[in-house]
């Protein structure tokens, strides 16, 4: 690799880092930044001093076997299997129904429209932009729907489709190159595409499995050895990806190829690390992983879409020969996207297994869906001698359906991403919760609280002179009493009882408080993996319907019954899934009385609490409190069952998790004394290599024979 190659990656990083200051700046989605900075590239190299900058090129094995395992894994590593779970139908709807819909549609309607203005293209040629064209990218889309606040349920049903319909996509993708490759042969070949398309899809969706589990069960070997597992995550995409295809390439069965999808199985494979693999890594690679991820991601998806542009301009195909071709498989492509949508998500709808999807969902799954990396990644797949009978043009398949993908792109980047927002709010899917437009006003009473304590903590340490702090305080306090204002006619506006509202904003802080603590017990070896996956599954399921506020409040008596009824079935239901495991229910239990208690805590101490300003309704702490009282009574209860029944065995490892708690607490405190620099780097490495032997450490050691050991 040449110099002029490194200076322009390098270039196009820091090109990257200006386009990404300035979409901070003007809110302007940053992927249509890229694709426009891109644009320009090719005039800057024109100038002498600049001329390297055009010398990275995108390759089809450069995006294809690096840069889409990578955006790959970083999705799904974030994927919550139990939400996919809740969401199956409307999901695999979108992501297979849908995208056939939409690359048929495409197929069919854009060969006919194109033949309306006098450009004949072969019937494959459609098809097969269609399936180019018709994976969603969820980068941008996702961006802005955290931005504008878009519900949890909707985020994820798109994230699920952007996911799944990649490796469906791509199936179909090689299923028509193969025909193009082969020729079409009526029934036989129709019936050898569903076959090739089910053997991808189900051989991905086994060898990802089996590729997860497989780098899951090495993870927790290393467990302990930070690079080994941060080595492992790097792997599993990658090979995965790799191993994937060379199956595809080298296996043979009764004379026929054993193709397997690739991404389909770095999507599975991925997904299984994210929730099962996440939780054997050591808590620091845990927590660090994600933002190693999403770095990588960043970097990808920002060479791809900047190159993008330099794609576009470098096309041999004269642009006032494909611009009537390009606007007119750009309409072709909106229409299907919204025909495939309102048909998959009616049909998710009549099944009724899951909750239905409103219609100004639907309105926006059928307007924000862009196209990006994938896109660009199998038109540059499409071998550069591809031909078919009837194909007269200079220019070759290859090329035409890279302009028209691009143009496609670009379509949906600067009009469609530019105007999410809009939508978003046209629709009121932006609208809040009774608790966020509470919430809204209390967080800014608590701010100016906060900030009236501080100036007059500035005033106390003789940081500011009176007169500031006399004009800083009445400026604060008259805020202050604004936003309470303000507050008090909303409570007096919301049809629900206010105590009801402060309520479920008081449960939701609880089960914060709860995943906090569930995590550090993890971290502390005090619970196992089951156990903090199972707490952790009830309490995101406890968050889920308090935030949708399925159940109203009748009563006090009504509420409780419907809470503690509501998590004694999911308890039950997630313990009998392990059959009658004594050690595993008790752990269970005394897991939950740990939370309940460290909620208790918190909530008797609320009224010393800066937080009081936000919870300031006794009615509704009471009733809060009241149900943990009930909860903590429950555990008690069953505590005592599995108690009795095996006395014996339950002490024996309330002994080993004792045991565990002391050697991480030992292992905190040196490292506090570390950290604070009280021991040196050397009396660490030697502490901690003691603790790894506990024999030398409880009997005491030479330092000097320490050392030598």
């Amino acid at each position: 690799m040449s110099l002029d190659v490194y200076l322009s990656v390098f270039t196009l990083m820091l090109i990257s880092l200006g386009i990404n200051i300035l979409s901070l700046k003007t809110r302007i989605p940053y992927t249509v930044l890229l694709v426009i900075g891109g644009s320009f590239l090719v005039p800057l190299s024109d100038i002498e001093a600049f001329s390297f900058v055009t010398s990275f090129e995108l390759t089809p094995e450069l995006l294809f076997f690096v840069f889409l395992p990578i955006l790959i894994f970083e999705s799904a590593y974030n994927m919550n299997i139990r939400n996919i779970k809740e969401n199956k139908f409307a999901i695999s709807n979108l992501a297979i129904v849908g995208l056939l819909i939409s690359v048929f549609f495409i197929g069919y309607a854009g060969q006919w429209a194109l033949q309306q203005i006098g450009f004949e293209v072969p019937l494959l040629v459609t098809l097969l932009f269609g399936a180019v064209i018709s994976a969603t990218d969820p980068v941008a889309v996702l961006s802005l729907f955290k931005e504008y606040g878009a519900p949890r349920r909707l985020t994820l049903i798109f994230e699920g489709e952007s996911l799944f319909n990649d490796g469906t996509a791509f199936a179909m993708f090689l299923v028509f190159l193969d025909i193009m490759a082969h020729g079409f042969h009526d029934s036989e070949t129709i019936l050898q595409g569903i076959i090739s398309f089910s053997i991808m899809i189900v051989g991905g969706i086994l060898f990802g499995l089996l590729m997860g589990l497989v780098f899951s069960k090495l993870i927790e070997w290393v467990k302990g050895h930070e690079h080994l597992e941060i080595t492992l995550t790097l792997l599993v995409a990658h090979f995965t990806f790799l191993l994937a295809e060379l199956i595809s390439d080298k296996v043979i069965i009764h004379g026929h190829h054993l193709h397997l999808s690739s991404i389909i199985a770095t999507l599975v494979s991925s997904l299984v690390m994210g929730n099962f693999g996440r939780f054997k890594m050591s808590a620091g690679v845990e927590e660090y992983m994600e933002k190693f991820w999403s770095y990588f991601a960043f970097l990808a998806n920002s060479l791809v879409f900047l190159l993008m542009g330099l794609l576009f301009t470098r096309l041999s195909i004269s642009l006032h020969f494909t611009i009537w071709p390009i606007l007119i498989m750009v309409l072709i492509v909106a229409l299907a996207r919204a025909i495939s949508i309102y048909l998959s998500i009616g049909l998710a709808n009549q099944i009724k297994s899951e909750e239905s999807i409103p219609q100004n969902w639907q309105h926006l799954l059928a307007w924000g869906s862009l196209r990006g990396s994938l896109a660009v990644i199998m038109a540059m797949l499409i071998p550069d001698n591809l031909t078919l009978p009837g194909w007269h043009y200079e220019f070759s398949i290859k090329e035409f359906i890279i302009a028209i993908t691009i143009g496609s792109i670009y379509f949906t980047l600067l009009i469609k991403a530019t105007t999410i927002g809009k939508i978003i709010h046209w629709l009121k899917i932006d609208d809040l919760l009774p608790h966020e437009r509470m919430g809204y006003y209390k967080s800014k009473a608590l701010i100016y609280q906060t900030l009236i304590d501080r100036v007059k903590e500035l005033f106390d340490h003789h940081e500011i002179n009176d007169f500031q702090y006399q004009t800083l305080h009445s400026e604060y306090q008259n805020l202050y009493q604004l936003v309470c204002n303000q507050c008090q006619k909303q409570c007096q506006k919301e049809t629900q009882d206010p105590t009801h509202i402060i309520e479920n904003m008081l449960k939701i802080y609880t089960i914060g408080i709860q995943k906090g603590e569930l995590k550090e017990l993890f971290r502390r070896d005090e619970i196992t993996e089951s156990i903090y996956k199972k707490n952790l599954d009830i309490l995101e399921t406890q968050l889920e319907h308090i935030e949708q506020d399925h159940t109203e409040l009748h009563s006090l008596n009504t509420y409780l019954d419907t809470w503690l009824a509501r998590i004694n079935h999911l308890s039950r239901k997630i313990l009998s899934s392990n059959g009658d495991d004594s050690q595993e229910h008790y752990l269970y239990y005394r897991t939950q009385f740990k939370l309940i208690n460290k909620v208790l805590d918190e909530l008797s101490e609320m009224e010393k609490s800066p937080l009081i300003e936000f919870f300031d309704d006794p009615k509704a702490l009471e009733n809060v409190t009241q149900i943990y009282l009930q909860l903590k009574e429950m555990n008690i209860q069953e505590m005592k069952k599995e108690l009795e029944s095996h006395k014996e065995l339950l002490d024996e490892m309330n002994e080993q998790s004792a045991k565990a708690l002391l050697r991480i607490t030992q292992a905190d405190t040196i490292k506090e004394l570390h950290e604070l620099e009280i021991i040196s780097n050397k009396l660490f490495v030697l502490l901690s290599n003691e603790i790894n032997d506990p024999r030398l450490f409880d009997n005491g050691m030479d330092i000097q024979a320490s050392a030598k050991h």
